[in-house]
């Protein structure tokens, strides 16, 4: 016989306006924005502090 788990009662908690929603969603894709420059700017620097022969290796 398995046991029910008895889920506790549900609260709404948090409710957004729509404008903060969207403020919110505006903010994460910010965000995102910048972490995304971030991790081409150190692949750039990255390759660039290597050099270009890098690319010219036997493989």
């Amino acid at each position: 016989m398995a046991k029910e788990k008895k889920e506790p009662p549900r609260e709404d908690g948090v409710v957004l306006t729509e404008e903060q929603a969207k403020r919110r969603r505006a903010r994460n894709i910010a965000i995102a924005a910048v972490l995304g420059f971030l991790v081409v700017l150190f692949y750039v620097v990255t390759i660039v502090k290597l050099g270009p022969n890098v690319l010219n290796r036997p493989l």
